[in-house]
This record gives C-alpha cells, structure tokens and sequence, in this order.
C-alpha cells in the first residue's frame, strides 16, 4: 500500500470528520491478493471518517467490500465470497506500549496507540484478512474420508485412532466374563 494514505493526525480538523473514500487499482489489489494468498481480489472498497473523539482520540469507521476468489479446501476450485464488513478503530493518544514479551490481548481490540499518522489502507488490508473465510469450500462438496492400508491389514479409520474408541470392547468382554 502507499503512504498517499496517510492521514497526518496534527492536519486532521477536530471539528469535522475527514472522509476518505479508497478503490485501489488493479495494480495494488493483485499485490494484496498474492500477499493474501488469494486466487482474486475484486471490487475492493473501503469508505468512512475519521473524527475526533474527546481532545486527543481519535475514530476511523467505514465498511470495507470486496470479493475475493479462494481455493476450495476440498478440491482447490475457485470459491467466489463478497464480504461487507462494517470497520471501527478507535485511536488513544498516550495508550503505553506493552512491555512485556508475552500480554494478555484485550476484550476491545479495535483499540489502537494514536501515532503521528492514521492509515486507512493498512486498516483495509488487515480487516479484509481477517474477514476472509479460513476453509473456503465450494458448495456441494463435502470432505469424505479416505482409509489407506497395506495389502492384508485392516485398514485405520478415525474411530479407530480415538483414544477411548476401544474401552467399548474391553467393557463388554469383562461384562460377559462376570
């Protein structure tokens, strides 16, 4: 993404909210599908503002749209899915940075440390991440099972490998014993 983005926080009027309004080329949606690892990126949009919140904050809100071309988990076909999410950040002037190696992410997570610029692209780029399907599958198509085995031994199936799959067994073998 390009730094033309940027909205320096000390130029933003406090009064009024900024509107931006971003449709990136071909050129910078084909970058974001590779970096996405998607098979497309079409028709990506993110609009909204950024105002002021108290004296220091600051809120960008918008609704990011896009359709975006996946790999079906199953059978690796292209799955066409449109998202249209609605997006909100809140900025903190002063927010401390963690320190430790390893902190307890919060219930908000749409807080942000204010910095000397906001960038509604880098916020469209990791909002359509995150609202990416995880197991895009074409309709229709199920994942079976499938059982592999050597010549002359019984197959493994999934029951099989479970841990407490075979106690059953053992229960009614000392039941008829008692």
């Amino acid at each position: 993404m390009t730094d033309s983005t940027n909205f320096r926080v000390a130029d933003l009027d406090p009064h009024h909210p900024t509107p931006f309004d971003l449709r990136p080329g071909e050129d910078i949606r084909t970058a974001l599908a590779a970096e996405l690892g998607l098979l497309g990126l079409r028709k990506l949009s993110f609009t909204g503002t950024i105002a002021a919140q108290g004296r220091r904050d600051w809120v960008l809100s918008g609704k990011l749209g896009a359709t975006v071309v996946q790999p079906c988990v199953v059978t690796l076909e292209p799955v066409t899915t449109r998202i249209d999410t609605e997006v909100m950040r809140t900025y903190v002037a002063g927010l401390a940075e963690p320190e430790a190696l390893e902190v307890e992410m919060p219930e908000d997570d749409s807080v942000e440390r204010l910095g000397a610029t906001i960038d509604p692209a880098s916020v469209m780029a990791e909002e359509l991440a995150l609202a990416l399907p995880p197991y895009p599958r074409k309709d229709g198509v199920e994942l079976g099972e499938s059982v592999f085995a050597e010549p002359g031994t019984k197959p493994m199936t999934d029951d099989d490998a479970k841990p407490f799959a075979g106690l059953s067994g053992l229960r009614d073998t000392l039941k008829k014993q008692s």
